[in-house]
């Protein structure tokens, strides 16, 4: 929670009951309460404060995994539903593992760069890998100035790695490889988390749901 008074939207949003816009609706529709009295856009929170949301219907969050195939942009991803968007990305020569959600409330639990939330990914390089390829990736790697948080590489064969970042700068896997002298071919997101891409055919999308989903949710705070 951040340092009092707050605006009640990021109140709201720091409490994880809704997102910032989301809050912004439900008080706009006079369904906010500071201490019994109706909030208004804007209004302060001082710590302390009985806040209330009254007569709000309870939203049906939905989550699904998406093996996203190469050349498909991801801002034009959509659910079955068609109600839920992608969090994140993966740049269109890259494929694997998406997930789509209609849940603000985890955007920025699991995209903040203060958080460290596990994503593994297989790479093919079209060059052999260079003998201190591993030991230079795992320290990190200095792209244009910033120097990339330690990760964990694991050499698959002479050409293929795999590697966990907890970090997603953009297209920050291709970026590493280009300081390597390395090239890549291939790139595939496998794993978000405990979300795993699994057997999930390319183009194909399942529901997150029952102790996966538990356990997700739970690792993001929610």
């Amino acid at each position: 929670m951040s340092e009092y008074p707050l605006r009640i939207n990021k109140y709201l949003a720091d409490k994880k009951i809704s997102t910032r816009r989301g809050a912004d609706e439900l008080i706009k529709n006079k369904k906010v309460f500071i201490n019994g009295i109706i909030a208004l856009l804007g209004s302060k929170v001082n710590e302390g404060d009985k806040v209330e949301v009254r007569g709000a219907k309870e939203k049906e969050y939905q989550y699904f995994a998406y093996n996203k195939p190469i050349g498909i942009e991801t801002n034009s991803l959509n659910s079955p539903s068609g109600t839920t968007f992608p969090l994140g990305r993966l740049d269109k020569a890259s494929h694997g593992l998406i997930i789509l959600t209609n849940d603000g409330r985890i955007t920025d639990a699991l995209l903040n760069p203060k958080y460290f939330h596990e994503k593994e990914y297989l790479v093919k390089t079209k060059e052999k890998l260079r003998n201190n390829f591993k030991q230079k990736m795992e320290a990190g790697v200095n792209i244009e100035g910033y120097l990339t948080k330690k990760c964990k590489v694991k050499i698959i064969n002479e050409n293929t790695f795999r590697v966990t970042l907890t970090e997603g700068k953009k297209h920050q896997i291709r970026r590493m490889c280009s300081a390597l002298f390395q090239e890549v071919a291939d790139l595939k997101r496998e794993r978000i988390m405990n979300i795993k891409l699994g057997n999930l055919g390319q183009g194909a999308t399942r529901e997150i749901k029952v102790e996966e989903l538990s356990v997700f949710l739970k690792s993001l705070g929610l």
